[in-house]
């Protein structure tokens, strides 16, 4: 066969194989990912969306090594074009498992929370891990001898780990939060230099937390991890609110007690963020200047709950006080003035 000839030939094997894999991906993977999110299962989803850009790879490499076949070079450049195939489809590999299982944590991150909360730094750890564990595969496969080269590292790594301490605290420390569930993403925290707001990532470096007027706050791994911190979300979402009020020394302290409760109890029914199930009550406490004072004992389902939830028992304390005639004094002041003769 005439030499042009022969290598068109090897490169309309190629160009067919890449044919191939752009109609597998457009119209064949495409198909199979709409039938399968019409499933219960989402691995099967998570598969053929992670199979996207890179099947079309495999298939170019399958068509160089179909023309390698053929062609017939010499037996030594044919076993290292091989080789680097190999290497090429073994890298491709390895970063299909890595997008592959980054994409299970994210889809799984609420169901696998009780063991591994979700984070973005265990999604960039497993993502490493599987391509550092690809590297040394394809070393392997090159004939390049790996032993010498984990002896290396491992001293290099003492010489990296002095250089990039303050790293490696924040990353262990970032490791610790996570472990110790004491802090996982979608918590409001606050903490004792008075910055509050909800978890929104725990990265390699640091933790964001977003505070309620939708401002960022970036806090260094190991600071959060030295730092004393209020969880609202542990034990459990739900906290106490407590509101503090006082009515004037002629009041029926029992009618104020009924009065109070139904209307709290009104406040939790209602109002978004409220606990129905949950019975409110009251706590005389301080026989104050001008008032008697007591707390008031609510419900809310979260922390930012709170605040609609006074908003609203405060509005509708004040109307039903008025309707039944208890008074919420203000401050008075009584002075006497002798006279002398």
């Amino acid at each position: 066969m005439n030499t042009f000839l022969h290598y068109l030939l090897l490169l309309g094997i190629v160009l067919i194989f890449s044919l191939a894999g752009i109609i597998f991906q457009r119209w064949i993977l495409v198909h199979l990912i709409k039938l399968a999110s019409k499933t219960k299962f989402t691995l099967d989803n998570i598969l053929f969306s992670s199979l996207r850009g890179i099947v079309i790879g495999w298939f170019f490499l399958a068509g160089v090594y179909v023309a390698l076949i053929i062609a017939k070079f010499p037996l030594k450049f044919s076993k290292f074009v091989e080789k680097i195939l190999l290497a090429l489809f073994l890298f491709s590999f390895f970063w299909f498992l890595a997008n592959f299982f980054a994409k299970i944590i994210e889809a799984y991150g609420d169901k696998i929370r009780s063991v591994l909360p979700g984070a973005t730094i265990f999604k960039n750890l497993i993502k490493g891990l599987i391509l550092v564990l690809g590297a040394l595969v394809i070393l392997h496969t090159l004939g390049i001898s790996i032993t010498p080269l984990i002896t290396t590292l491992g001293i290099g790594g003492l010489a990296v780990a002095l250089a990039l301490q303050d790293t490696l605290a924040n990353l262990f420390a970032g490791l610790h939060i996570l472990a110790s569930k004491k802090i996982k993403p979608g918590d409001y925290i606050k903490l004792e230099s008075g910055e509050e707001g909800y978890v929104t990532d725990i990265t390699w470096r640091d933790t964001t937390i977003r505070q309620l007027p939708n401002n960022i706050v970036i806090i260094p791994n190991s600071k959060l991890a030295s730092a004393i911190i209020t969880n609202y979300n542990l034990p459990q979402k739900e906290m106490s609110v407590l509101v503090q009020v006082g009515v004037s020394y002629d009041s029926d302290l029992e009618k104020v007690e009924k009065v109070t409760i139904e209307v709290a109890k009104e406040v939790m029914r209602e109002v978004n963020g409220g606990v129905p199930e949950f019975e409110p009550f009251i706590r005389y406490h301080t026989f104050d200047d001008f008032s008697i004072n007591f707390t008031v004992i609510l419900r809310a389902k979260e922390f930012v709950d709170q605040y609609l939830v006074k908003h609203e028992f405060v509005k509708r304390l004040k109307k039903r006080y008025d309707e039944e005639g208890i008074e919420i004094p203000f401050p008075i002041r009584t002075v006497f003035l002798e006279q002398k003769n």
